[in-house]
């Protein structure tokens, strides 16, 4: 696990499987039809049980590219889940504005609903197709923009699946913060 502080606030990376997360809030690789999917959804979804999806199906008619919407954890050990909806990768410049939205917007929504803790996974990067290495920059860097001036955020965490996912944000933080002791 790396750690770096940011004022107040700690950003962490650590491998692993975020539905065994007990931060506070658990962010969801989501479709726009917050149908339940694959990949971390699917285990999200899977983990947390039929709770998540009731309540999916009885606030929200879907969700955009770039934005995220706010369930309770169900069976999970966080206690929310952000259902953030990025991009399909297509390499177009409009790909890395959905996902620094879909970054943002679910930060807000931990100040909103006074979230102190968040594990973000790699959204977009399984199979919505968005390359690891450019999708990495963008995560950390939204993250650490706005943790600099919300201080109320106390800890967000990257959790991320495998080995090579780790090692591009691992990669991408060191280029963004570079001097910093991880």
């Amino acid at each position: 696990m790396i750690s770096l502080v940011i004022n107040s606030s700690r950003l962490e990376l650590s491998q692993g499987d975020i539905t065994q997360e007990a931060t506070e809030a658990i962010v969801n690789a989501a479709n726009s039809h917050l149908a339940g999917g694959g990949g971390v959804d699917g285990a999200i979804h899977r983990a947390g049980g039929p709770a998540i999806m009731k309540e999916l199906k009885a606030n929200y008619n879907g969700c955009p590219t770039g934005s995220s919407v706010l369930t309770g954890g169900g069976n999970l050990k966080a206690k929310y889940i952000i259902h953030a909806v990025g991009p399909r990768y297509g390499g177009s410049p409009k790909d890395a504005t959905s996902l620094r939205s879909a970054h943002l917007k679910s930060l807000k929504l931990c100040t909103a609903n006074n979230i102190k803790s968040v594990s973000f996974c790699a959204i977009s990067t399984g199979i919505y197709g968005y390359p690891v290495e450019e999708a990495a920059p963008i995560a950390i860097q939204t993250t650490m923009d706005y943790l600099k001036t919300h201080p109320e955020i106390k800890l967000v965490r990257f959790v991320l699946f495998d080995t090579k996912t780790y090692n591009a944000f691992e990669t991408a933080l060191k280029k963004i913060a570079p001097g910093v002791t991880l």
